[in-house]
């Protein structure tokens, strides 16, 4: 087993994918990276450099590139996909011809199906019905990494050998796998925080302080954590890397493409060129709708969903968010501490102006 572990397979060309695929190959894994464009896979290959998403890092000599997708399938014990939500599931079906039962297959997309709001890892069990399923989430920006810059992420399972594995495979001396067994948890943090890093962006584009972006970023925990847990989340996976570092790093970087998407719309851009002037996908833009619609189905409170969802869909200014906030939140502080009794006291002692 020790030696299939080492034989790792990345599937998708941006940039987390790519420093993933250097990582595993730092630490003496065969690794094999498919992506759908020949002259990029040629590009990592040859000059071992993703000029699309990675310009300025260097790849590990290692990893080999192809379009082929039964070459670089072939003996990997580990599959990590790396794919945009929107087209995960395509290329999960793509590789299934030559996907095992008995191979690990971790997703690091954090994003959400539309189509009956499916996470990643769920995709992953419904096109294969394998036992070995993880995820991969926390606060990981790509060029961060690449440039091996101290680094953590947690490995979600319920499955101890797909810890394990991952564990073993990408840990190293700049790059902490902690592990973790609330998969679901860990994966609604990575799409959840991508909402708020749009919001936390544009309250840097219209001037906002240090105290608003902290309201932001501590309303946005309450706000992630609630819709999670009505989903059978753990609530203290939120305190973790998956739920307040994700969310921190996010809220806080202009590496951040969904932070950027927001700035570019505090500027008065609309979104359409906001997202054209980033060149990416980002992954928030459509999770605010998906989880604004979700929330409002089962009645999950989301003010700042609901704001985000106004100003990218609806042509509300973007100014008009955070007064939205502050007209429509709830008058408790952390979630799960006070009772529901002590919730619907103080509702009825503010008139239910809070929520």
């Amino acid at each position: 087993m020790a030696e299939e572990q080492m034989n790792v397979a990345v599937l998708g060309g941006g940039s987390f994918g790519t420093a993933l695929a250097s990582i595993a190959a730092d630490n003496g894994a065969r690794v094999r990276q498919w992506l759908r464009d020949p002259d990029l896979a040629e590009q990592i290959t040859r000059e071992h450099r993703n000029g699309r998403y990675l310009p300025d890092y260097a790849i590990n000599p290692a990893v080999v590139a192809s379009t082929d997708m039964a070459e670089v399938l072939e003996g990997a014990g580990l599959v990590l996909v790396a794919i945009p939500s929107q087209a995960f599931r395509d290329v999960v079906r793509q590789a299934r011809p030559w996907l095992r039962p008995d191979q690990i297959l971790v997703s690091t997309t954090k994003g959400i199906q539309e189509e009956g709001f499916k996470l990643m890892s769920q995709i992953l069990e419904e096109e294969t019905g394998f036992p070995h399923i993880g995820v991969i989430s926390g606060p990981n920006l790509a060029s961060e990494i690449a440039q091996k810059q101290l680094t953590a992420t947690v490995i979600a399972s319920d499955d101890p050998e797909t810890r394990t594995r991952v564990q073993t495979a990408l840990g190293c001396d700049y790059f902490r796998v902690y592990a973790s067994n609330d998969r679901h948890g860990v994966e609604l943090g990575g799409a959840l925080k991508n909402i708020y890093a749009i919001a936390a962006g544009m309250a840097a584009a219209l001037g906002m302080g240090e105290n608003t972006r902290s309201m932001l970023m501590t309303r946005a925990l309450a706000e992630m954590s609630r819709f999670a847990v009505c989903r059978g989340a753990n609530p203290m996976t939120f305190l973790g890397l998956a739920g307040v570092g994700d969310l921190i790093v996010t809220c806080s970087s202009a590496l951040s493409r969904n932070y950027r998407v927001g700035h570019a719309l505090g500027e008065g851009r609309t979104l359409d060129e906001a997202v054209a002037a980033l060149g990416q996908v980002a992954e928030g833009v459509n999770t605010v709708r998906l989880v604004r619609d979700r929330a409002r189905q089962e009645g999950v409170y989301m003010p700042l969903a609901e704001g985000l969802y106004q100003v990218l869909f609806k042509g509300v200014p973007a100014k008009e968010m955070a007064r939205m906030l502050m007209l429509g939140e709830q008058s408790s502080d952390v979630e799960f501490i006070l009772s529901r009794e002590d919730v619907q006291q103080a509702h009825r002692e503010t008139g239910g102006r809070h929520g």
